[in-house]
């Protein structure tokens, strides 16, 4: 009856886990467009691009016509003093013009309009950014749910067979096949897997939150990884092609090369102001003068047109222009020093998200070494323990280390998905859809009821001992 109760436990275990798999899950890629439209951080990116956006295009202003619309009307009173006496003029006049202003030479409006055309380049470039820290910051809390609820599921496990245990060490003892000792380690071990259990239901309750306020969804469930896992490989393979790839295309990098492009401009402009400042002019105006003017009584009407061009040239300015360019030129400096340490600090991290990528890969394998062998050694230590050549203690130990061995090896998997993107927010091509391949390891909520993660499996019984 004993060796038959094994196998009904396993698979009751697995029945029960199976049930509570999520019905509804959703994918990666679907929270993530949740998270676009809702996420704060994110939606103030995209108001100031479309802030700077606007900025950038009133710089073309300063190369087009200013038009402007003048009336007015006034009455005046007057008394006027003659030979012959004294009397008053009393007279109104009515006016109303347009006037055009064509910039022909402004040196500084074409180098404010080259640094307009710039700065919506820099806001494209943060808004990449932006859009990247988004995607990462999705992709985290989604896998840090799927690592809480995986630690929960094996504490769940552990709990079962530690009270299997228990309940084996109580057997021998009341056969008088062993002493108080073993049922008393049992039961110390079970309530210190009753405190991680009750730490590991809090961290998923908090996990689950952050997610869901990122999403701006309540009930977030996330796929879980599927089995067998197979984590993808970084393409193309070496630090030097990701470098490479960065200097290319990564944002900062372009944000910090038009932030110098701009700071240059700002000399032409600093410089600009010994130039001179030529303009084409037109205007049309009608002054109209009902009762005549002061010298006149007779009713007037004057329309004017003209057509010039003017010129302005600054002589001296106090010394203003002379130090605006020297700081100008500091500020240009300053921009290309930026520059440079932008690029190391993207061939760094760059380097560092590859080479971390890797060691995590190889600590996926190390641990999938470690999870057999764990699991060997449990086995070994039960049939000792069945034939007296192990303790109880024994037991526990080894359980306990397979499954610390399987929460290890389920984060790893866990942060080797992730590190492909960092790895690829690290030389900045990070996109949306590299989220597919990430989501092409997880099973989809039609598979999850008969294919849960190596992390969730059922809770492997203890024996009983003879």
């Amino acid at each position: 009856m004993r060796r038959l109760r094994l196998p009904l436990l396993a698979a009751a275990g697995g029945v029960v886990l199976a049930a509570t798999l999520p019905a509804h899950a959703q994918s990666l890629v679907a929270l993530y467009e949740s998270a676009r439209a809702f996420d704060a951080t994110y939606q103030g990116a995209r108001a100031q691009y479309e802030a700077t956006s606007a900025r950038a295009a009133q710089a073309k202003a300063g190369l087009l016509p200013q038009v402007g619309l003048q009336a007015s009307a006034s009455r005046t009173d007057a008394s006027i003093r003659t030979d012959q006496g004294t009397g008053p003029r009393d007279f109104s006049t009515q006016q109303a013009g347009v006037q055009a202003t064509q910039p022909i030479y402004r040196p500084a409006n074409w180098a404010t309009y080259e640094q307009g055309k710039r700065q919506y380049d820099i806001a494209q470039a943060q808004l990449a950014l932006a859009e990247q820290d988004l995607i990462v910051r999705v992709s985290q809390a989604y896998f840090d749910v799927l690592g809480s609820q995986d630690s929960l599921a094996l504490v769940r496990a552990q709990k079962a067979a530690v009270a299997e245990q228990r309940a084996a060490a109580q057997r021998n003892f009341d056969v008088g096949n062993a002493t108080i000792t073993d049922t008393r380690e049992a039961q110390a071990r079970y309530d210190l897997v009753l405190a991680q259990e009750i730490a590991a239901e809090n961290d998923l309750q908090v996990k689950r939150i952050a997610l869901d306020q990122l999403v701006g969804r309540s009930g977030t469930t996330p796929w879980p990884l599927a089995a067998p896992a197979r984590l993808p490989v970084p393409a193309p393979a070496g630090a030097d092609a990701w470098v490479a790839q960065a200097e290319d295309g990564h944002p900062a990098i372009a944000q910090a090369r038009l932030a110098l492009d701009v700071a240059g401009l700002e000399i032409d402009k600093a410089k600009a102001g010994h130039k001179p400042v030529v303009d084409a002019t037109l205007s049309y105006g009608v002054q109209n003068n009902p009762d005549g003017v002061i010298d006149s009584t007779l009713r007037t009407r004057v329309k004017q047109s003209y057509v010039g061009v003017q010129m302005t040239l600054p002589l001296f300015a106090g010394f203003a222009v002379e130090n605006r360019v020297r700081e100008t030129i500091a500020l240009e400096d300053q921009a290309r020093a930026q520059l440079d340490a932008t690029r190391r600090n993207v061939t760094q991290a760059t380097r560092a998200a590859y080479l971390g990528l890797l060691a995590g890969a190889n600590q996926v394998k190390a641990l999938e070494s470690a999870e057999a062998s764990s699991q060997s050694a449990l086995d070994a230590n039960r049939l000792g323990y069945q034939v007296g050549v192990r303790i109880n203690i024994d037991v526990l130990n080894a359980q306990s280390q397979l499954y610390q061995t399987k929460r290890d090896l389920a984060l790893a998997r866990y942060n080797v998905l992730l590190g492909h993107l960092k790895l690829r927010q690290a030389n900045g091509s990070l996109r949306p859809e590299d989220l597919q391949p990430i989501e092409a390891t997880l099973a989809s909520s039609a598979s999850t009821g008969t294919q849960p993660s190596a992390a969730t499996e059922s809770p492997m019984p203890v024996p009983s001992s003879r």
